[in-house]
């Protein structure tokens, strides 16, 4: 037998674009672009890293293959500098990952 779901209760549960919506602002909002932003730079930041230790190489060798410093990959894969379009193609190239356009 299946419980009852009781409809007051689900009256009071929000989606999460509601809650979202509630935090950041709506879409459009100043607001809701600076959250939508950080949150794609944190995704993007994310599958660096990932990439970089499925591959078995410290944040040193990455920055060897740059000619950059360890502490600049770090700070990026923290979320702590801002990461320009032309250094993620350097650091996917480095890493072996294509960018593909769809």
């Amino acid at each position: 037998m299946r419980p009852q779901l009781d409809p007051k209760k689900l009256a009071k549960l929000h989606n999460t674009s509601e809650l979202i919506d509630k935090k950041y602002g709506k879409r459009g909002t100043e607001t809701r672009a600076a959250f939508e932003e950080r949150a794609y730079a944190s995704y993007y930041t994310e599958i660096l890293k990932e990439k970089r230790k499925e591959l078995k190489i410290t944040q040193q060798e990455l920055a060897d293959r740059l000619g950059k410093q360890r502490s600049y990959i770090a700070q990026i894969e923290r979320g702590l500098t801002d990461l320009q379009l032309s250094s993620f193609i350097r650091i996917s190239n480095a890493l072996g990952l294509q960018l593909t356009l769809e």
